[in-house]
């Protein structure tokens, strides 16, 4: 037999890193196929600089949210697309600002703000404060960038201009 010609000092000592790698290997693998979400979201929470401003949840407007909001006019709405982009359609009643003049449009005063967008300024609490994009991504962009800010209670409509046209029939 092979293993009775090695060292006892081999075997153990050499079995132990195969041991420990092979344990290690299916206790990361049982943690990432139970939990990946999980730890995902533990993992931003300590890697972003920004503080935490609740969950994704009440971050998210929806159609139906967005929908009462503009009828009772109880929103300030901002299209974060390019300028064309917002030419070629927009939702009625957003204001075109654009994701990369998003940080400085938001620090304007409050009368250079007015007379940027005419819309008056939003302010830091409000919590009919609005961003949508084409499908999300930008808007939830500009999301960070606002609460970076300090516009703590900022949303997006996470569905953006593409479900704005699909649920609208357009």
């Amino acid at each position: 037999m092979i293993i009775s010609r090695i060292s006892p000092h081999f075997t153990l000592f050499g079995m132990l890193p195969l041991l420990f790698s092979r344990c290690f290997g299916q206790v990361v693998a049982g943690v990432n196929r139970s939990s990946y979400s999980t730890l995902g979201a533990v993992f931003r929470d300590f890697t972003t600089s920004s503080p935490t401003y609740g969950d994704a949840y009440t971050s998210v407007v929806t159609y139906s949210q967005l929908k009462t909001m503009l009828s009772t006019h109880d929103i300030q709405l901002f299209d974060v697309r390019n300028p064309d982009e917002y030419q070629a359609g927009h939702i009625p009643d957003a204001v075109n600002m654009p994701l990369g003049s998003l940080d400085e449009s938001l620090k304007l005063s409050p009368e250079d703000f007015q007379q940027k967008f005419a819309v008056k300024a939003p302010g830091k609490d409000d919590d009919n404060l609005v961003f949508h994009c084409q499908s999300g991504r930008r808007s939830a962009k500009a999301l960070d960038v606002a609460r970076q800010l300090g516009f703590s209670r900022a949303r997006h409509y996470k569905g953006g201009y593409s479900e704005w046209v699909e649920q609208e029939g357009k």
